[in-house]
């Protein structure tokens, strides 16, 4: 029956290791869990939280609701697109929403979630009238290449700044641990983990990725129990504490889940707020960070499986995009902000998942984790994100299939590359891939092998890189 409604034998992999991989990308990124109620938990500018009233957010609604949109909507992506992409909140819009849109005046948080699930339906519109599907296709292989690298290298600095083993530093944009060396727990707990991955790969260990993190944290709750580094302060005055959770369990492992979020959003209210233009930029803004975020993210991890057929796109890519419009409109709708694609899946796929069944086993454990939430905060992002670097060396390795020698597709796929990490944004790396591509292109007698599809993208990234001056000429 497995083999039937997830061909795992024809991908070259099995019942185990689908469960494994699922396990590795729901560690590799149930940070969400805890990162997304930090970040929701500004007042809106009638001076109400999300998730209750004016006393403050409420974390644990907030952290229930991340949980079960990523737990239903990965589980849906597993089900009907059978591909090993897992669903969660979607860093960078969450902060848009928190420290941009509701701040606007008389803009809610209900309006501001209404936002997002009115941006899922247009993206989903796109799916269905295959737009968005044949904008995907018409990226030379070259560019689609340059992304799966450049996303390998995002992922990869994602991984050591959340670990804190490179950091601000002084006069300098970063530094290597704490002023230059590592002089903290947390951060012996990440060279641990990180070497026992790297070890156990050399050697062919099976689970590689798995083992590592699962040690990490046993490490990492010994060493809080011993020597309690306790947690990073806001004010910076005990950086050697954990980054983001402390990995201890205090009192019960489980609790009741509050999803006081759910339904908590206006679908017309901005439009009353801010007028009927300000929506339009803010829905495009939004809207074109999810539509390319998804498609970087899913030549990535069909990439890392390889998975990708002859033109460099991924199986069932209309149902891929399909499920993952919905879940942009279904984090509106639980009130926790546009769910999209998660490229920490690439870590689980590089422990050997290549079907759906991983993703469902990933959406399991989300489910769970609105009961068992305690447990999964025990988990460090110290022991969680040498995972993330292993993966960023695995795509990394594709770079050589980009052709250096062809100036005119060398350079976007090499200005995609380093965008993405410097910029912090997949979709930017994607626009000044896309952008730089249609130019040489055009300056160098070649214009006829651009699509034409790609000049309305080069139009589209034109706007959102000039949404700042946009917005001021228009006065929002």
């Amino acid at each position: 029956m497995l083999e039937r409604l997830f061909k795992i034998r024809q991908r070259g992999s099995t019942p185990w290791r689908e469960v494994r991989g699922g396990l590795v990308t729901f560690f590799a990124m149930s940070y969400i869990i805890v990162l997304n109620p930090i970040i929701l938990s500004t007042p809106d500018s009638t001076g109400h939280y999300l998730g209750g009233g004016t006393d403050g957010a409420n974390f644990a609604a907030i952290a229930a609701g991340t949980a079960l949109v990523a737990g239903v909507m990965s589980i849906l992506m597993g089900s009907v697109a059978n591909f090993p992409l897992a669903i969660a909140a979607g860093l960078g819009i969450n902060a848009l929403l928190a420290y941009t849109v509701v701040s606007m005046e008389g803009m809610t948080w209900g309006d501001a979630m209404g936002l997002i699930v009115l941006e899922g339906i247009v993206i989903l519109v796109l799916v269905l009238t295959g737009l968005r599907e044949a904008i995907f296709r018409a990226v030379p292989p070259s560019l689609k290449t340059g992304i799966s690298v450049g996303i390998g290298l995002f992922i990869a600095l994602i991984g050591v700044v959340n670990a804190g083993i490179v950091r601000p530093g002084a006069g300098t944009p970063l530094e290597f641990g704490i002023g230059g060396s590592i002089a903290s727990w947390p951060l012996v707990v990440f060279i641990i983990g990180l070497l026992l991955i790297l070890v156990l790969m050399a050697r062919n260990v099976r689970g590689a990725i798995l083992i590592g993190i699962v040690v990490a944290t046993v490490i990492a709750v010994i060493v809080e129990a011993v020597a309690s580094p306790g947690a990073q302060t806001p004010d910076g005055s005990n950086p050697g504490g954990w980054g983001l959770t402390v990995p201890a369990i205090e009192g019960s492992i489980v609790q009741v889940p509050d999803f006081a979020t759910l339904g908590q959003f206006s679908l017309f209210g901005a439009f009353e707020k801010i007028g009927f233009v300000a929506v339009l930029v803010l829905i495009f803004s939004i809207m074109l960070a999810d539509f390319f975020d998804t498609m970087g993210t899913m030549v990535a991890v069909a990439s890392e499986g390889d998975l990708l057929d002859a033109d460099g796109n991924p199986p069932a890519t209309r149902r891929i995009l399909v499920v993952d419009s919905i879940a942009a409109a279904a984090g509106g709708a639980g009130g926790v902000s546009s769910n999209t694609s998660f490229v920490e899946s690439a870590a689980g796929v590089a422990d050997g998942a290549r079907t759906g069944l991983s993703t469902i086993v990933t959406g399991a454990c989300f489910l769970l984790a609105t009961f068992l939430a305690p447990l999964a905060e025990a988990v460090p992002y110290e022991a969680a994100t040498p995972a993330l670097v292993v993966v960023g060396f695995l795509m990394m390795q594709q770079v050589v299939d980009i052709p250096w020698k062809n100036l005119s597709l060398a350079i976007p796929a090499f200005l995609t590359i380093i965008f993405m990490p410097f910029s912090y944004s997949i979709a930017v790396g994607i626009g000044v891939g896309v952008v730089a591509y249609a130019i040489l292109m055009a300056t160098t007698g070649q214009v006829r092998k651009v699509h034409p599809l790609m000049w309305g993208v080069v139009v589209a990234f034109a706007i959102y890189f000039a949404l700042g001056p946009i917005q001021d000429l228009l006065g929002i």
